[in-house]
């Protein structure tokens, strides 16, 4: 028998090793359509930074000779610049992108997807917070879209796990190579310096998978401290708070190479960048949508009520949690995934939270309307009137009020 399982161990360590030891995918050549797509971005770079510059220095110019007033301490002009400079960013990167993918770098191009989807998503943010939810809003959806799955075809980390799969379809004994790979925690860093390969595979599941256990711990944490039960959701359907997931998102960024580092020194940081993301969160939900979801005033070291030093040491301690702890055991639970689905579910997936966030801004956005007053004459504001009126909204984001006159928008 020990004969036998040596044999067994040989055979699933050569097959392994056959799959490692395969060419790297950088020289393949990439399809058509991300061909196509790398003209395209990188054609949309060429033609709209010369014109935003022009933009910039003809508004300059305007305002230095007297022609155009602004006024440079409303928020209005303040995220109007911030826009312009986040567009500014991404167009570079668009060229940058595009390039890459005409000369068929596969890796650098993945690293540029990753870079471009939070300037792609911070552009959305902005043009929200400026002119509400419209049309303004397709451009960076459809390019966010894109870059989500060039980025799971180009990556060579995701790449190499769907070797893994096809290897594994190929073998005799699949139980004892899948708890090889299980064991051997696919989804770690390669490189070793840090925890957690950061594609788009893990990042996806670690936000789903936050969104539910950060909405069940406040809930809980509510319960025990105020004595009541409130539904706590962040999106119309589903157990999910996407503060959590993106925070957790954040901490993993930014934590990842610290995985070994002191936990004062990850206490601090988590501090610092759960405080400032609480901060930002709060203001822009003002911004946007005159949403005041929580207020921390007259708490300990309270920062405008947005974020406070109580909130903060909870960061830093749940960071500290987060990276020493549970991510690792959350690793080993997104490798349960089974391999026959493990891309098809997220796929789907995928487009549900997408669905569940597009409704939920939507819903939003006319809750705001309907406050402020605006028309609601449209075959959108009636269906969102009839199926999530005010008190529907009320009812499911129950910690959360709206005041259109604290938001930027007229």
């Amino acid at each position: 028998m020990d004969t036998l399982h040596a044999a067994e161990e040989l055979a699933t360590y050569q097959s392994l090793q056959a799959v490692q030891d395969q060419p790297s995918t950088d020289g393949k050549r990439l399809p058509l359509i991300a061909r196509i797509y790398g003209v395209l971005v990188l054609l949309q770079g060429l033609v709209s930074l010369p014109q935003l510059v022009w933009d910039v220095i003809d508004n300059a110019r305007r305002f230095l000779t007297g022609h155009m007033h602004i006024d440079a301490l409303s928020l209005n002009f303040i995220l109007s610049v911030l826009h312009v400079a986040v567009s500014l960013v991404s167009l570079l990167g668009l060229v940058v992108f595009g390039i890459l993918l005409l000369r068929n770098h596969r890796r650098h191009a993945a690293g540029w997807s990753y870079i471009l989807m939070p300037l792609t998503l911070a552009e959305g943010m902005l043009s929200l917070a400026l002119d509400g939810l419209g049309t303004n809003l397709l451009l960076p959806l459809v390019q966010l879209a894109i870059l989500v799955a060039l980025s799971i075809s180009l990556d060579p980390t995701l790449i190499e796990e769907r070797r893994l799969q096809h290897s594994l379809k190929r073998m005799d004994d699949r139980d004892d190579y899948e708890s090889a790979l299980t064991h051997g925690m696919l989804g770690r860093d390669p490189t070793g310096k840090g925890y957690i390969s950061l594609d788009f595979f893990n990042s996806f599941w670690l936000f789903v998978i936050a969104c539910i256990f950060g909405l069940l711990v406040e809930t809980v944490y509510h319960l025990l401290v105020y004595g009541e039960f409130q539904d706590r959701a962040g999106l119309l359907w589903g157990p999910f708070s996407p503060i959590y997931g993106c925070g957790a998102l954040l901490l993993t960024v930014f934590l990842n190479r610290l995985w070994r580092s002191n936990p004062l020194l990850i206490f601090c940081a988590s501090a610092v960048i759960g405080g400032a993301f609480e901060y930002f969160v709060s203001w822009f939900m003002e911004v946007a949508f005159g949403i005041v979801a929580w207020d921390y005033t007259g708490h300990w070291l309270s920062i405008d009520g947005r974020t406070s030093g109580l909130y903060m040491f909870f960061w830093g301690l749940l960071g500290v949690l987060w990276i020493k702890i549970i991510l690792p055991r959350l690793l080993w639970l997104i490798n349960l995934i089974p391999w026959q689905v493990r891309y098809s579910l997220t796929a789907v997936f995928l487009l549900l939270m997408l669905v569940d966030v597009v409704m939920t801004l939507m819903a939003l956005d006319c809750w705001y309307g309907r406050l402020s007053g605006g028309p609601q004459d449209s075959p959108v504001t009636r269906f969102f009137g009839h199926y999530f009126s005010n008190d529907y909204m009320q009812s499911r984001f129950q910690t959360m009020s709206i005041d259109p006159a604290r938001s930027n928008r007229g």
